[in-house]
């Protein structure tokens, strides 16, 4: 099914891979703090308990997310407006606040089969290095990977 949240010609399909980046509102850096990060946590393994998703690897930046996912389930539209949603709803209440948390939209990159999964999580996770956030790999206190480094 088609999304006009997709890149032009791309289509949302149950078993593929993507490489998906969302940004905060104004980029905001809302995930500077380890409780937000906290909370945007729960709502990803939320995603993949209620079967939306299988994790690969995700990175919280302080105000964007990189998050490697395979689509089990649903639309990438759909499996991205519960991950705002709640997120959105549950950081509101926590900080005291309304409006919105997310920028419109998404970057969706599909994964193509001779593409390495592996590779593509290190790259993930190697954007606090490169940020400066981090002096290598695994130092990084908002990221995960399935794999071990």
């Amino acid at each position: 099914m088609a999304s006009p949240r997709l890149r032009y010609g791309r289509y949302s399909r149950s078993g593929n891979v993507y490489s998906l980046t969302t940004a905060t509102h104004s980029r905001a850096p809302l995930f500077a703090d380890a409780a937000n990060v906290a909370v945007l946590v729960d709502t990803l393994r939320f995603i993949e308990r209620s079967g939306f998703s299988r994790s690969f690897t995700w990175v919280v930046m302080p105000d964007h997310l990189h998050w490697l996912m395979e689509l089990q389930k649903g639309t990438l539209a759909q499996c991205m407006a519960v991950l705002k949603s709640r997120s959105s709803r549950l950081l509101n209440r926590q900080l005291g606040r309304k409006g919105p948390l997310w920028q419109h939209g998404y970057h969706d990159h599909a994964v193509r089969t001779d593409e390495s999964l592996h590779e593509k999580a290190m790259y993930i996770l190697a954007n606090p290095v490169r940020a400066g956030l981090a002096g290598e790999l695994g130092e990084y206190p908002h990221a995960w990977c399935r794999w071990p480094l």
